[in-house]
């Protein structure tokens, strides 16, 4: 969904089908097809964007494929969607029973990350609409927080400078402009929006231009981290970091942890198959809820788990709706957008979706609570 800003800008507003992953082409197209199409139909919006994930295998093929990509190219036009962002954390489909900070890599250490990223780029800026603004791909907060050196500090610097080129290069090449977000994460290098704006603030553009890489705001990891919005847009705005773009959900919150009924209904959210890392107020943090017993249980709880803002928490949860609409007002609110990318992230529901069309059902109400947050904002809908 686009909207049109009181500035004149475009604001898009999409979805990340992270929720169904593909390892091939025809899994992706099936997806577009069963799932993307519906949630478009059930809006009775002409076009809705999408934020596309590929694995590093696929991503390759259709880097190297104009095949693969117009097959792709296809799905999308019937399905009537458009791609304005990627997910390009996740570098493939994990098997394992565990996947813990694996998740991670290979991090901005390893050639791989940028040989990834750099495919990305290069389908994004086909599939980028021609009168989108710029196309945007989140990337990993540097690294999974051990080990970290100076050494790796200066790799992870080199390939973002050779990012910097290549997304400059395609640039001229294809008039396409494609931004990097760096997201921070719970536990990651880049942990907290301070972190972030100390290390983008090299890639910001004097005299108040566009930078080519900046932050990556996700709201349910600044809730998760107990950031204050204010604060956070404080020190972006010092350091000169633009938000490319937002990714859009909340965290659940144990106000009391020490209701052990409530430590239980936290423990079943989400899948221990990936960190659900939990925060206490005021004081420490673990890297998985099931450790949380270390915690003292003094404050409240959050964590990292992605839910929808339209439904409330199972009881005795709450959520961190409050943060996602303080974020939005300072994004979108105002009388300049900050950003002009939007994307609903959530991967975690009380009950799991059986059907691609219960799934779609859910998504639409996301979305929709998401269209009507904007428009007491101020923006139009323009389709």
């Amino acid at each position: 969904m686009r909207f049109r800003h009181r500035d004149g800008s475009t604001v898009q507003l999409g979805y990340c089908a992270t929720v169904h992953p593909a390892a091939e082409l025809d899994d992706l197209v099936a997806a577009l097809d069963g799932c993307a199409g519906a949630v478009r139909a059930r809006l009775g919006v002409p076009v809705l964007g999408i934020g596309l994930w590929f694995p590093h295998r696929l991503a390759d093929r259709l880097a190297n494929s104009p095949a693969s990509l117009s097959k792709l190219r296809r799905a999308l036009h019937r399905n009537q969607l458009e791609v304005f962002t990627l997910n390009g954390i996740p570098h493939a489909q994990f098997t394992d029973k565990v996947v813990g900070s694996k998740l991670y890599c290979p991090d901005w250490t390893d050639p791989e990350r940028l040989r990834y990223t750099l495919d990305l780029i290069d389908v994004l800026a086909d599939l980028l609409p021609s009168d989108a603004p710029y196309g945007s791909i989140s990337t990993v907060p540097l690294a999974w927080r051990v080990p970290w050196s100076r050494a790796r500090n200066r790799a992870a610097r080199e390939a973002f400078d050779r990012v910097e080129q290549h997304l400059a290069r395609t640039e001229a090449r294809t008039g396409r402009t494609i931004r990097i977000a760096v997201e921070t994460e719970p536990g990651c290098v880049l942990e907290m929006i301070g972190q972030a704006a100390a290390w983008l603030d090299r890639y910001s553009s004097p005299n108040g231009g566009t930078s080519r890489i900046g932050l990556g705001l996700d709201t349910c990891h600044l809730a998760v981290q107990f950031e204050q919005p204010a604060e956070s847009f404080e020190l972006l705005w010092r350091a000169g970091v633009d938000v490319v773009k937002a990714q859009l959900s909340v965290a659940p919150t144990l106000v009391d942890p020490s209701d052990v009924p409530g430590r239980y209904v936290l423990s079943q959210l989400g899948t221990a198959k990936y960190l659900r890392q939990v925060r206490e107020w005021g004081g420490p943090g673990v890297d998985d809820v099931e450790q949380a017993y270390e915690l003292s249980g003094h404050a409240a709880w959050r964590m990292h788990a992605h839910l929808a803002a339209h439904a409330a928490p199972p009881p005795p949860l709450s959520a961190t709706t409050g943060v996602l609409d303080d974020c939005l007002t300072r994004l979108v609110g105002g009388g300049h957008a900050l950003t002009h990318h939007l994307e609903s992230e959530v991967y975690v529901w009380p009950r799991a979706p059986k059907t691609q069309q219960t799934l779609a059902k859910r998504i639409a109400k996301e979305l929709a609570w998401l269209r009507d947050r904007l428009t007491a904002l101020g923006l139009d809908e323009a389709y």
